[in-house]
């Protein structure tokens, strides 16, 4: 049986130079050793993790375990290896007799799954231990796995804000802080909030808005399926003398029994949902608001409405479980199908892009404390993560809409302006 050194398997996969450095535990190597980028296999595990999950899920889970080592990037940041892998790297998939002749000559141990990193969640088929996708258990499960981490972790990488949602940069020149408050105002702005109405904002987070809110006169409730999240927003509403205004529930949106609310926020939440519960989802919302009362659904979109809604293997297991995305199209027919009248719509995708290189950023400035609060395995997923949701930003791969409706009253009328009101 003739051995296959894996530096070669690359070179006979790659079509066209590669545009990054490449060495593997067996001693071989591929590219240019000039680049400035390098990549280096360190044992037999990664390879196994490769080979065995094709994708996003084996490289993911290579470079979590510390398998797949990466030089000449920031600290638990490879967007630039990403970026120029995704500007300069062509694969092609090998036929079903070379991909037997290629696991021959790397032996056949290579087929063999390892366990996955402790970082991993549940498969999708192991995760019915924990209910019916979207139950209210299972939905439990998923935020805490992706929230419950830190909140110092998260204090380091999302800056004073503690902001995980998209930003609005008024300018190319403004910081992250300057864009989360520019965000906020945004919102509040196309809600038409004003001192003395009532705000629900569900998923909440660290309770942003509900505290931007407060600030401005407006009572708001805010309600997360974070419970350390729900525990920090609490403790900073009644640091910033909100309490009389503000409110953060640890409590599943569904539990909210108030109505009659001036205006409700979804930002960031539709993403957990799951597009089959669109309907009732929206539905729900609706009956929270009084007649000519706004609604606005902040969440990241695919370009296209009839694409596959549910998350890729590596975000699958490691960051959103159960996520599910589809085209902004979807979410606005959901809408009005339930009776809302949507009045604006707006892409925000490239602003995410910029947030993410400003998390990614604060992720390096300090890599040593993160990986203290939350072990090198975590950080490394955060970095991936959001390296890579980065790169699908800017490539137009994912999107990110706000959507602006009103519902309206008996007789039409949709108290709303005849052209925005607010600050673009």
């Amino acid at each position: 049986m003739t051995q296959i050194a894996v530096a070669d398997v690359l070179d006979q996969l790659a079509d066209g130079p590669l545009p990054f450095g490449f060495t593997a535990y067996d001693g071989s190597s591929a590219g240019p050793a000039d680049a400035p980028f390098h990549v280096h296999l360190a044992n037999e595990r990664g390879l196994r993790y490769v080979a065995t999950a094709p994708g996003g899920l084996g490289l993911g889970r290579a470079y979590v375990a510390g398998d797949l080592q990466v030089d000449g990037v920031p600290a638990g940041d490879p967007y630039p290896l990403l970026k120029a892998a995704a500007d300069g790297l062509r694969l092609r998939r090998p036929s079903a007799a070379e991909a037997a002749r290629i696991a021959r000559g790397l032996g056949l141990g290579v087929l063999r799954p390892p366990d996955p990193p402790p970082e991993e969640h549940l498969s999708r088929l192991r995760r019915l231990t924990e209910g019916l996708r979207h139950s209210r258990r299972r939905d439990a499960d998923a935020i805490s796995h992706h929230y419950d981490v830190s909140n110092a972790f998260y204090e380091r990488v999302l800056g004073p804000s503690m902001t995980y949602t998209c930003a609005c940069f008024p300018t190319p020149q403004s910081t992250l802080e300057e864009a989360q408050e520019h965000k906020y105002a945004l919102v509040a702005g196309k809600l038409g909030l004003h001192p003395g109405m009532r705000l629900l904002d569900v998923g909440c987070g660290w309770g942003g808005m509900v505290r931007h809110a407060a600030r401005s006169g407006v009572r708001a409730l805010g309600v997360t399926l974070s419970r350390q999240q729900a525990e920090w927003a609490q403790a900073r509403i009644e640091a910033e003398g909100l309490a009389d205004l503000a409110e953060v529930r640890y409590a599943d949106y569904r539990d909210v029994t108030e109505g009659g609310f001036d205006a409700v926020s979804s930002i960031g939440l539709t993403e957990h949902i799951g597009v089959a519960n669109y309907r009732s989802y929206f539905t729900f919302l609706q009956g929270r608001l009084r007649d000519g009362g706004r609604l606005l659904n902040h969440s990241i979109t695919r370009p296209t409405n009839t694409a596959r809604p549910r998350a890729g293997g590596f975000i699958d297991r490691y960051v959103f479980p159960d996520g599910e995305l589809t085209g902004s199209g979807r979410i606005i027919s959901t809408m009005q199908d339930v009776g809302l009248e949507v009045r604006h719509a707006e892409n925000l995708r490239e602003h995410y892009a910029m947030t993410l290189r400003e998390w990614g950023a604060n992720l390096t400035r300090h890599w040593d404390e993160c990986v203290a609060d939350v072990g090198i395995g975590t950080a490394r997923v955060w970095g991936v993560y959001m390296a890579g949701s980065r790169l699908a930003f800017e490539r137009n791969e994912i999107q990110l809409h706000q959507v602006l409706a009103v519902r309206p009253e008996p007789g039409g009328a949709a108290d709303f302006p005849l052209r925005p009101d607010w600050t673009p």
